[in-house]
């Protein structure tokens, strides 16, 4: 059985390391809610537009609509180049891969939080998330 995107991840990083990347993460998360905005707002008329294309049928919002489309895109892949797995872009919710106890387990950050306070198993999610504690926080690379 093939290995998945989370048995290796390309990257592991320090709880310092991670928290450095959040106000890079908030911009671009802050840009993603935006550009997500300007498609709902232009969504009718894109379809309307989109109905209409085999009679030669246009938009004037559709610069603006394919401009958001390639913000969102831009952004989400240069997270994903930082080595942080984005799981949910309209919460903003990233893990980074840490090593806690001598296995990979992700570090838990939600959009709009000042700094990562939580971490969980590769197997679980946002709900079953756990506060750092000392121990956990002051870990490094073992």
């Amino acid at each position: 059985m093939a290995k998945s995107d989370h048995d290796t991840p390309d990257r592991i990083f320090t709880l310092a390391e991670a928290n450095e990347l959040l106000p890079q993460l908030n911009q671009r998360f802050t840009t993603v809610r935006r550009a997500k905005t300007v498609i709902a707002n232009t969504k009718n008329e894109i379809q309307k537009a989109s109905a209409n294309a085999s009679l030669g049928g246009g938009s004037s919002v559709g610069a603006t609509y394919i401009q958001a489309l390639h913000e969102i895109s831009g952004n989400l892949q240069a997270i994903h180049e930082l080595g942080v797995v984005v799981k949910d872009v309209d919460l903003g919710l990233c893990d980074f891969p840490y090593k806690h106890d001598g296995r990979i387990v992700y570090l838990c950050w939600k959009f709009g939080e000042d700094e990562i306070r939580w971490w969980h198993e590769t197997s679980c999610g946002y709900k079953d998330r756990h506060p750092l504690d000392e121990t956990t926080a002051s870990e490094r690379d073992d």
